[in-house]
C-alpha cells in the first residue's frame, strides 16, 4: 500500500463523519489505523525496518589522498568494534521522532531484557504527523536501545540492538 495522503485524509474524515472509533485497513504486511481520541489520531504499520545501512571506510591509499584537516592531527581511523553475530540491529525505515511508548503516560513497548517476537511493536517513529509503528523483525531479547523517547531518528539509524 503506497501512502496516499488525499486517501488516508478522506478515511480520518469518514471516522469522524460516522462517528467511529477506530478504523484499519490492511493491505498485505503494510497497514493504516486511524482512532478518535477527541482528535484524529493516524498510525501506519510498517512490518519489518529497512534494512542497514553499511558504511565502509575508505581504504589506506584513500585515506592517504584525503587531506587532513586543519588544526587536527591526521589519525588513522580505530578499527570497527568486533560485530557480535547473535545481535541484530533494528533500523528505523524513515526520518521521524521515536517515541518509546503509545502515549506519554503508557509503559514503554519494551525494555532492555525484554523477550521480543518477529511483528511485535517495538516503538512509533513520529513522522509527518503519522504516527507509524516500528516491529521487529526478528526474535530475541532486546540487549539495548540506542535512542531516547522523543528524539530525533533518521533513515537507516540503528534503533534497537536484539540479542538472538
Amino acid at each position: 500500500m503506497d501512502i496516499d495522503i488525499e486517501k488516508i485524509t478522506a478515511l480520518a474524515e469518514l471516522v469522524k463523519e460516522k462517528d467511529l472509533g477506530k478504523i484499519k485497513v490492511t493491505d498485505g504486511d503494510k497497514s493504516v489505523t486511524i482512532e478518535t481520541h477527541g482528535e484524529t489520531v493516524v498510525q501506519q504499520t510498517l512490518a519489518a525496518a529497512a534494512p542497514p545501512l553499511v558504511h565502509t571506510p575508505p581504504a589506506p591509499a584513500q585515506m592517504a589522498a584525503l587531506p587532513a584537516q586543519s588544526g587536527a592531527p591526521a589519525t588513522e581511523a580505530a578499527p570497527s568494534p568486533a560485530s557480535d553475530p547473535n545481535l541484530h540491529t533494528v533500523t528505523s525505515p524513515m526520518v521521524g521522532t521515536f517515541y518509546a511508548a503509545p502515549s506519554p503516560d503508557s509503559d514503554d513497548f519494551v525494555k532492555v531484557g525484554q523477550s521480543v517476537k518477529s511483528g511485535q511493536t517495538l516503538c512509533i517513529i513520529e513522522a509527518m504527523k503519522l504516527m507509524n509503528e516500528l516491529e521487529s523483525d526478528a526474535d530475541g531479547t532486546i540487549a539495548e536501545i540506542l535512542v531516547k523517547n522523543g528524539e530525533p531518528v533518521e533513515f537507516g539509524q540503528a534503533i534497537f540492538k536484539i540479542k538472538k
